[in-house]
């Protein structure tokens, strides 16, 4: 057997970005989860939660109904991912989904009065956690700005 010790090569894990993006997304979870366990959601339902509480504290300003498609657009996720979710979340009273009266074809989304209440629990658990960490909140906005940059040239490929 014969050992190869290039770390050089293309293929080396400790060069590849997916590797690094794909770890620092486990540990950005982890991290997440001693709030999530409190809060009795999940990192998904959590994501869902913060677009429901932006689009409700926006409700005048926002353009199009706030349905289930434009969560996925949001969320890059699609519905088959999104349905089954929305639908845990309906059962335990954070969210309401219903037909749009404009078009029936079409599901709205909202967050309900139980599902709010989340919100500033969430808020003070990242604010602790960003004044307790030694992570530069300026170097945090420099990483959030790049991976937003590269992420949209990923899409364009």
């Amino acid at each position: 057997m014969v050992v190869c010790d290039d770390d050089s090569s293309d293929l080396a894990l400790n060069r590849q970005l997916c590797f690094a993006l794909y770890a620092a997304s486990r540990a950005m979870t982890r991290a997440y989860q001693p709030m999530l366990k409190a809060l009795g959601i999940t990192y998904p339902q959590y994501l869902v939660l913060m677009v429901l509480w932006e689009w409700a504290s926006a409700e005048a300003q926002q353009e199009e109904e706030p349905s289930v498609s434009a969560l996925g657009q949001r969320l890059m996720l699609d519905s088959g991912t999104l349905t089954p979710l929305l639908k845990r979340m309906e059962q335990n009273g954070l969210v309401l989904r219903r037909r749009s009266k404009r078009d029936e074809r079409i599901t709205l989304v909202e967050v309900t009065y139980e599902g709010l209440t989340l919100k500033p629990k969430a808020r003070e658990w990242v604010s602790s956690q960003l004044e307790s960490s030694s992570i530069n909140r300026n170097d945090v906005e420099r990483l959030h700005r790049d991976l937003w940059q590269f992420l949209h040239k990923l899409t364009d490929i």
